[in-house]
Order: structure tokens, then C-alpha cells, then sequence
């Protein structure tokens, strides 16, 4: 059995100011992030999004995944609470954020963006989920300093008992997370957005962000602890599953549609091409 390091939370603070590691996450996500997807646009710098449009885009996208993450939570996992103390959803220093409710801001922040600024959608989606896993990765090790949203209970060697998670060792699945849905889901992406005949077909990269996350986001659910408030669904006749995994499902199929649309329409631009010459 593993020790747990028992980091402290709080990463430093200066008088009255107390720095999290769990906002270090985010702020280091947001800024590497960032600049990767710079890095990315310059790939094809005759076409957009440029640099610029990545730059005008970042508050686009923080704003996408505070409010989105905030109210995704509120809806997905604590809806009855905060039904009764609607005010509470502001509280953000209280924690409580969804990554599907994330994805959702940030997906409508893309649609508005490229709308103003007549962009290729499926063109930006594709540069900003390439970066996604950073932000990913970075968040799920905040989780594990903070010790929550640990594992089930295992007889694993690799098991540890968390501060908040009774006297049994569980599965580390903070770390599972960073590993799939961060390191292992970002070389599959850095693979992909540096062919050429991938860029040239906008949405491959946006549609294996989606597929990815769920497939390894429902995966790594077996191994998670559900919300105690929540628990096992039965949908559908199954057992056992959990809202992950629920929210999760949806992600797959649409990024398989995605991908296939992309092929597609990048089949037909083809034949329309041949037929033209």
C-alpha cells in the first residue's frame, strides 16, 4: 500500500491571502494552454484562427469554463441544493465544478466567438481541444493534493487510504485521470494536429477530443468513487453506473459524428474539386 503525501492545499499565502494549489492548477492549465495553442495556430499561419484570434480567445474560454463548470455542477450533480439557494451557484470559492459542464461553456464559447470573428468552427474547436488535456492534466493532481474525489476501495498494492476517505485504501484514480485523460490523451492529440492531412480536415481533432475523454473518463469511472449524494443510477436496466459515466456517453458518440462528418465533407469538397477541373 502507498502512503499518501499528505501535501497541504494551500501552496503559500501572504497575509489575509491564501493561494490554493487547486487555483495554481488552473491558472498553470490556462496558461500553458494558451500558449500551446498559439504554437499550434502558427502551424498554418495562412489560415485562421491566428495567433491573434487564439489571444482574443482565452477570456472567451475562461469565462466558458468557470460558468460552465460552476453551473454544470449545480445541475448535474447537487441540483436540489442549489434549487433552494440559487445564489450559492456564485460561491465559487466553496469548489464545485464539472468538467462536462465545462466542455459545454466552452463549446458555446466557440460557437460565439467564431461567429463574431467568422471563423472556421470545427478549425478553432480543433486547436482548443488539442490543449485541453494540459489543463486536464494539471487539475486532476490538484484533486489528488486535496484529497478528493479518491478511488474505491482496493486490496491493490497501489491503493492508499485518503485523509477524507475512511480507514480502507482506495484506488488513487486522480492520478488514473491525469494519466489518460491528461498525459495520454494530449500525445494522441499532439500526434494528430501535426499532420497536415488531419488540419485539412477540421473536426478529426475536436471529434477524438470528445471520443477520448469520454472513452477514458468512463473507463477510469470503475475504478472512482461515485458522489455519496449521488451514488449508483439504474438506467436502463444497468447497475452500477455512474453519472460519469452518463454524462460521458453522449461525448463519445458525438466526437465519433464528428470525426465521421469531417471525413465526409472533406470527401465531397474533393469530388467537387476533381469535377470542377
Amino acid at each position: 500500500m502507498w502512503e499518501f503525501p499528505n501535501i497541504d492545499p494551500v501552496a503559500f499565502s501572504v497575509g489575509p491571502l491564501v493561494i490554493r494549489w487547486y487555483a495554481l492548477a488552473y491558472v498553470t492549465g490556462f496558461l500553458l494552454g494558451w500558449q500551446y495553442c498559439m504554437r499550434l495556430a502558427g502551424l498554418d499561419e495562412d489560415k485562421r484562427p491566428s495567433r491573434e484570434d487564439i489571444d482574443d480567445f482565452l477570456p472567451w474560454a475562461i469565462g466558458g469554463v468557470i460558468l460552465g463548470g460552476r453551473l454544470g455542477y449545480a445541475l448535474f450533480y447537487q441540483f436540489e441544493y442549489y434549487a433552494e439557494h440559487p445564489f450559492s451557484v456564485l460561491k465559487i470559492w466553496q469548489g464545485g465544478m464539472s468538467f462536462h459542464g465545462g466542455a459545454l461553456g466552452v463549446i458555446l464559447a466557440l460557437i460565439w466567438f467564431s461567429f463574431v470573428r467568422r471563423i472556421e468552427f470545427f478549425r478553432l474547436a480543433d486547436l482548443v481541444c488539442a490543449c485541453v488535456p494540459i489543463g486536464l492534466f494539471f487539475g486532476r493532481i490538484a484533486n489528488f493534493i486535496n484529497g478528493e474525489l479518491f478511488g474505491r476501495a482496493t486490496d491493490s498494492k497501489w491503493g492508499m487510504v485518503f485523509p477524507r476517505g475512511g480507514e480502507f485504501p482506495r484506488h488513487p484514480s486522480q492520478l488514473y485521470e491525469a494519466a489518460l485523460e491528461g498525459a495520454a490523451l494530449f500525445l494522441i492529440l499532439f500526434a494528430l494536429v501535426r499532420l497536415k492531412c488531419v488540419r485539412d480536415r477540421p473536426g478529426i481533432v475536436a471529434g477524438a477530443f470528445l471520443a477520448g475523454y469520454g472513452m477514458f473518463r468512463a473507463f477510469i469511472e470503475l475504478f472512482r468513487e461515485p458522489d455519496a449524494h449521488i451514488g449508483y443510477l439504474n438506467i436502463l436496466g444497468g447497475r452500477g453506473i455512474t453519472m460519469g459515466q452518463v454524462l460521458s456517453t453522449p461525448m463519445v458518440m458525438l466526437g465519433l459524428a464528428i470525426i465521421i462528418y469531417a471525413i465526409m465533407k472533406n470527401k465531397r469538397n474533393e469530388q467537387n474539386d476533381a469535377r470542377a477541373a
